[in-house]
């Protein structure tokens, strides 16, 4: 029964990893959108399933808040952001796809051997697994906040860098109820913010591409 736990738990968390991938590979903002979606709801299965093996019942609530929040109201509030702001629906890039992708595999297998080496001495086994598994998912995040332009697409970066950081709490130790509220919380006001503060770029600059921001400040080299 542990080995299988195990399995599921080692999957689901893998998974939210590939879905990171795929966020980086996409190059259309609302395929982007929905990506992060599946990611989300991958996470809230995620912590329902560490609820279970851990036999921790508040952890089902941060699966909920997961779902609820990050799988549906978010992306929602995100496409209408876009479909209102007029938002071309390519994704503006640093660098090409190509060594983004072998960077973000750089960072995976980074982050297994650190991961594995620091916890080394732990007995969880499905922790010290799913650890690693958390800090590619946050180290992928980073990595679309770097290579993408555009403000909406940076958003999706620093959300995704949560998932990671939900998951890494959730399979060491779980989160006390109080965290996931206040989670749950900073997410609704962070989403007003920063539609609030997209509009505004896009009223003054006519543009969400941080590069003509760059250019306006005169930092384009």
């Amino acid at each position: 029964m542990q080995g299988y736990a195990f399995d599921i738990a080692h999957m689901l968390a893998g998974s939210l990893v590939l879905v990171s991938f795929m966020m980086i590979y996409q190059d259309r903002i609302y395929a982007l959108l929905n990506t992060f979606a599946l990611q989300a709801a991958l996470l809230a299965l995620a912590v329902a399933w560490q609820a279970y093996t851990q036999n921790a019942p508040h952890l089902y609530a941060t699966a909920a808040i997961a779902l609820i929040f990050k799988a549906m109201i978010v992306p929602w509030a995100l496409h209408r952001v876009v479909a209102r702001m007029g938002i071309q629906r390519t994704v503006e890039t640093v660098t090409g796809v190509v060594p983004t992708m072998l960077a973000g595999m750089g960072l995976v297998a980074l982050s297994i051997l650190l991961m594995l080496q620091l916890t080394e001495a732990a007995e969880n086994a499905l922790a010290r697994e799913d650890l690693a598994f958390a800090l590619s998912v946050i180290l992928l995040g980073l990595l679309m906040m770097v290579t993408r332009r555009n403000a909406v697409t940076q958003v999706v970066g620093f959300m995704s860098l949560e998932n990671g950081l939900i998951l890494a709490a959730a399979g060491a130790q779980g989160m006390p109820l109080v965290v996931e509220i206040s989670v749950a919380f900073s997410v609704l006001i962070a989403m007003i913010v920063i539609g609030v503060f997209l509009f505004r770029i896009r009223e003054r600059f006519d543009s969400v591409d941080i590069e003509q921001l760059d250019a306006f400040r005169g930092e384009k080299r």
